[in-house]
């Protein structure tokens, strides 16, 4: 069972410090109780406590300050892989928590990405002491539009500047220790990022701009006196580090998508298989099990797919950034998986994922969010269509990437180099994977894959399809579909799970690889060879009635009542 449960999660693939750290996360909400969780939701309360809690256990200084910077203790350390578990374990109660987390990542990403050694020391002390932080990258009139930031920084002589302007949509700038802020040096145009303080007299916190338990600040610097010791880049680095802090961030977006799925799943099936409709109980209908099969099969994917990707994460250098396409899918495909699981569980319990007392009502809402935050899913997905001809057409040799356990700081992340040459960047030969196995629905994906791949040589998109994000849209879900289900067969190999599950994952892969091709045959300026080709991807997977039952009973319905949150 890869599903999280927390009342049950051993994380023995954690060290002692690590694995204390994911229980007494879990302690604190579980004693906290889903009574109190609702109500602070509903009045929009901020979690003063929660941040009290992170303080007195050290958790955001264990798990966020780089090694170098630990002071000696061998328990402090940027480590992805139980970033990913603390990520998972706080949307499966909040995302609201997970939130000021996420931000917290973002704002120390420009951070321990700068040579500015003395502002280094000084975040290390403030996570220490229990801060959190931000990132004011965003504007009101631009997004995060990085050319446009209007955000000024003006010279005023001997290392002194004044800087000018406002952020929007900047998450825990309401109590952060440091607020990460780009912007422009007014003189030569260069872009700087530096490090702000929310107590400054010349700080207008605005207001916030959502009403939600959580803080997103607009906020306005006039006339804030700025010194060189709090510069943390300029020019191309500042540019860079925005970009490989959203990198990093976007990583998390998967991971808290899988978390509120979890937690929803749990909910959905304890009501849905402990009631009984016109003398049947509900879980007997056909068409429940189906959504509560695609439902599980699609959030164990969601989750295999992570947790290879973190590999990958992990084990990146200058000569291997296959990171670079892995990532935005973590962020991208991942979390529109997740509505589309919530949307499964939701036609499954109908009215009661309204009420006030349950979850769901905040997962349906919640889960909304994920694909539209560090980038929506066009921009992601203009960035995945990038390493496409790559990957299916020139492929380079690398050593295998082991799973990545281990207890290592993950230092990379801090120096990931420049931004530009992505069309560079090349992949191992995916057919590795695909070719390891000898199944049904692999074997039909595989079809789709290879008419896909004819279609891109003998059918190209010509000049102005390659210019319409509209028509490469669905091109491009395909092709994250290849890159998807390869790294979970890879995962499925290392890990020998069973092959019913596998196949059971196939099959909807399969489906959704038929509907993004029947939706590009329909676009309007798909050429006639073009949608022969689409016509030809449309099919239907392996029928396995057998195979369907023994996941509905060894899969989702052995999960029946094994977890409720405590009240």
């Amino acid at each position: 069972m890869y599903l999280l449960n927390p009342k049950t999660q051993s994380f023995n693939h954690l060290d002692d410090e690590s694995k204390a750290i994911m229980e007494k996360t879990i302690a604190y909400f579980e004693n906290r109780g889903k009574k109190k969780l609702k109500s602070d939701y509903h009045k929009r309360i901020w979690y003063a406590d929660f941040i009290q809690f992170l303080k007195e256990n050290k958790i955001f200084s264990t798990l966020l300050t780089p090694a170098k910077y630990a002071d000696g203790d061998p328990d402090v350390r940027w480590d992805t892989r139980r970033i990913c578990d603390f990520n998972e374990i706080l949307s499966f109660y909040n995302l609201s928590h997970w939130y000021t987390w996420q931000v917290s990542i973002l704002g120390l990403g420009p951070i321990w990405m700068s040579n500015n050694e003395t502002i280094k020391k000084k975040t290390a002390r403030l996570l220490k002491g229990g801060h959190i932080f931000a990132f004011g990258l965003s504007e009101k009139s631009h997004g995060a539009d990085l050319y446009s930031s209007d955000m000024s920084l003006t010279p005023l002589g001997e290392g002194r500047y004044v800087a000018d302007g406002g952020k929007y949509y900047i998450g825990n700038a309401n109590k952060a220790g440091i607020v990460s802020t780009f912007g422009k040096n007014s003189e030569t145009g260069d872009y700087v990022f530096f490090a702000v303080n929310p107590e400054h007299e010349n700080y207008d916190l605005v207001q916030n701009v959502v009403e939600w338990e959580s803080y997103v600040a607009e906020y306005a610097l006039t006339g804030y006196q700025v010194s060189d010791e709090d510069i943390l880049s300029t020019g191309r680095d500042a540019w860079d580090s925005a970009l490989n802090t959203i990198n990093i961030g976007k990583f998390n977006l998967g991971w808290a998508s899988i978390g509120i799925c979890t937690h929803a799943f749990y909910e959905a099936l304890n009501h849905a298989a402990n009631r009984n409709l016109y003398g049947k109980w509900v879980t007997d209908f056909p068409h429940i099990r189906q959504m509560f099969v695609d439902a599980y099969t699609r959030l164990t994917a969601m989750k295999l797919f992570s947790l290879r990707a973190a590999d990958y994460f992990r084990s990146a250098s200058k000569d291997d950034r296959r990171y670079l396409l892995y990532n935005p899918m973590v962020k991208m495909k991942v979390p529109s998986q997740g509505e589309t699981v919530i949307n499964l569980l939701w036609d499954v319990i109908a009215a009661k994922g309204f009420e006030k007392d349950g979850y769901f009502e905040m997962a349906a809402t919640d889960i909304r969010a994920l694909p539209k935050l560090e980038g929506t899913v066009h921009v992601n997905m203009a960035l995945i269509i990038k390493f496409m001809a790559n990957y299916f057409f020139n492929p380079g040799r690398f050593p295998e990437i082991e799973k990545r356990d281990d207890s290592n700081c993950d230092e990379f992340l801090f120096d990931q180099g420049e931004t530009k040459g992505l069309g560079k960047i090349r992949f191992h030969d995916f057919n590795i994977a695909y070719n390891s196995l000898d199944l049904p629905n692999i074997n039909i994906f595989k079809e789709q894959i290879a008419l896909l791949m004819e279609m891109l040589i003998k059918a190209a998109p010509d000049e102005n399809q390659s210019k319409n994000m509209d028509f490469l849209l669905y091109l491009g879900e395909m092709f994250t579909l290849v890159a998807y289900g390869q790294l979970i067969i890879e995962k499925m190999n290392m890990e020998q799970f069973k092959e019913d599950l596998l196949e059971q994952i196939f099959d909807f892969m399969i489906r959704d690889f038929s509907e993004f091709a029947l939706k590009l045959y329909s676009k309007p300026d798909t050429s006639d060879s073009q949608m022969e080709y689409c016509k030809k991807m449309i099919k239907k997977p392996v029928v396995d009635r057998e195979r369907f039952h023994r996941i509905w009973q060894t899969h989702v319905m052995a999960l029946k009542d094994t977890y409720v949150m405590n009240d």
